[in-house]
């Protein structure tokens, strides 16, 4: 019944009012997810929430007898830390731009994986339109810079992080009405919607062809931002971004979103008002999408409609599965795998880089069970353990 009204709708649109087709089709399927979300002629579904993710537990071996050797293995456990810390400090300066610009696409890609673990891995709410936020936000820094010549990244950035986190507080009161596929259908139409939105919006957004030519933000020093300089802003931005959303996660706050996530009836009885933590919870995930798409405006110089649509939502849901929702750095070891093979499948078959994704994810799935992040984890644990174990 649904699938007819829907296809009923469609064919009127586009026979009587073809410029707002596009819109009229996902504004129809969200009125009807939201009012009757089991179908016209269904029963309402019971429940909905998430099924509990197992916590990651390593096991802790061989505990240090002398304030040394306690030292040695703190210096251990953050070597991989330090190691990657220094990979991203140094080695930009040593590579071209295009090497600078990759590393660039990992850091916003990470931190725009990490905020939608915070809804989906810590949250267990299955978000496919996070990509509106994102988009959102990079097009309204796009908008500033290019149309009405505003450079300042004091003024562009906060502008976008603003809007992409009052759409997060408005498509959250949408969204959050249901729970489990529903949210996900709402989601993805929401994201669906605002890219069609922007594909008709010629004279602002460039439509088709995108809007070009967005330059690099000036932050008010003496000198000229360029490729490396603009990374290492990104780089700041990024280690700030990770520290807070770490600390939201450790907070009780997340501590709650967590309980949400594992039985929301559960965390009900015991007095939290569960809707409220999901949706800011949401909003704060919002919040740092917009960070991201801030950023990714004007390290590519140009944004597109399916920057805000399901493609860009799914890949990045991709790198967070891949990468694992378990850990907390995970999203961000998804978004270099995933962009590392990006660019060398581009290189030799760019026509398969679809399939060649699909069949990394589906092996990540098999033989990687809770994503690669958890694995590393435990090789390094295992490492750590065998160090110290020498050395007593």
């Amino acid at each position: 019944m649904r699938a007819l009204l829907i296809g009923l709708i469609d064919s009127l649109g586009k026979t009587f009012f073809p410029e707002f087709a596009m819109f009229t089709i996902y504004l129809v399927f969200i009125a009807i997810l939201l009012i009757k979300p089991s179908g016209l002629l269904g029963r309402q579904q019971i429940g909905g929430s998430a099924p509990p993710a197992a916590a990651v537990a390593l096991k802790k071996r061989g505990v240090p007898r002398t304030f040394g050797q306690a030292w040695q293995k703190q210096l251990v456990s953050y070597a991989p830390y330090s190691a990657l810390g220094a990979i991203f400090l140094i080695w930009p300066l040593f590579m071209g731009a295009y090497t600078q610009s990759f590393m660039i696409q990992i850091l916003i890609y990470g931190i725009f994986a990490v905020s939608l673990n915070l809804i989906f891995g810590y949250t267990g709410l299955f978000s496919l339109g996070h990509a509106a936020f994102f988009g959102v936000a990079a097009y309204t820094t796009g908008i500033l810079s290019v149309h009405y010549g505003i450079e300042s990244f004091w003024l562009v950035a906060p502008a976008g992080i603003l809007m992409a986190t009052l759409a997060a507080a408005i498509f959250g009161i949408i969204a959050l009405r249901v729970s489990g596929i529903y949210f996900l259908f709402v989601t993805l139409a929401v994201g669906e919607l605002l890219a069609a939105i922007a594909l008709k919006w010629v004279p602002v957004t460039g439509g088709s062809n995108g809007l070009y030519g967005i330059p690099y933000p000036d932050i008010g020093l003496p000198f000229t931002m360029n490729a490396t300089s603009f990374y290492y802003l990104v780089l700041i931005i990024f280690v700030i971004c990770m520290f807070i959303l770490y600390r939201i996660i450790k907070s009780p706050f997340g501590v709650a979103l967590q309980g949400i996530r594992d039985n929301e009836h559960r965390m009900r009885h015991l007095g939290y008002n569960t809707w409220k933590y999901k949706y800011i919870a949401f909003i704060i995930s919002g919040l740092f999408a917009g960070v991201a798409g801030v950023l990714f405006a004007p390290s590519g110089g140009v944004i597109v409609p399916s920057f805000l649509g399901a493609i860009t939502s799914t890949l990045v849901m991709l790198m967070v599965i891949i990468g694992s929702t378990r850990v907390f750095f995970g999203p961000v070891i998804g978004a270099a795998v995933i962009l590392f093979l990006q660019y060398y499948v581009s290189l030799f078959t760019p026509e398969r880089w679809p399939l060649i994704l699909g069949g990394v994810f589906v092996i990540s799935v098999m033989f990687l069970h809770g994503g690669i992040s958890i694995h590393l984890l435990k090789l390094w644990d295992r490492i750590r353990y065998s160090y110290g174990s020498a050395k007593d």
